[in-house]
């Protein structure tokens, strides 16, 4: 069973498109039908689905979780008590837990089944940039 890893950097918090990297996996691999998983190795991160044609989406993602789950310093989330690793660590493990860290995404003629607007991307929570390890795994 074909697998490959992905180091994605990010810039801090954001979501950043990795569906041309997935593709080029599935091409690469040959397999015409199967499943490809999508896993990121981190707690402070996460892994979406979302529309990939207007960026006013991705934005209005990132001020929604941004006000969802503001920073630990923030006054409404004084009732955080793991703040060890910065303000921005706590705020990031809740928002990986409201999304996901992994896909699954079926495979046919040799092509992810994504709908015409979607794309996969990675949702850095952090505030820092970070290097991230995404595991694609493709099962016939």
């Amino acid at each position: 069973m074909p697998q490959s890893r992905l180091t994605i950097s990010t810039n801090g918090p954001g979501l950043t498109e990795i569906t041309d990297r997935a593709a080029a996996f599935v091409r690469e691999t040959g397999v015409e039908e199967g499943l490809l998983t999508v896993f990121v190795r981190h707690t402070s991160c996460s892994l979406l689905i979302q529309e990939n044609a207007d960026p006013d989406v991705r934005r209005d993602l990132e001020e929604f979780f941004r006000r969802l789950v503001p920073p630990a310093d923030d006054p409404s989330m004084r009732w955080i008590v793991h703040t060890t690793e910065g303000p921005d660590d706590m705020p990031a493990h809740i928002k990986a837990a409201l999304t996901q860290t992994s896909l699954s995404i079926p495979v046919a003629g040799g092509r992810m089944l994504l709908g015409t607007w979607q794309g996969i991307y990675l949702f850095e929570h952090r505030s820092r940039p970070h290097r991230r390890e995404i595991v694609l795994h493709l099962t016939q």
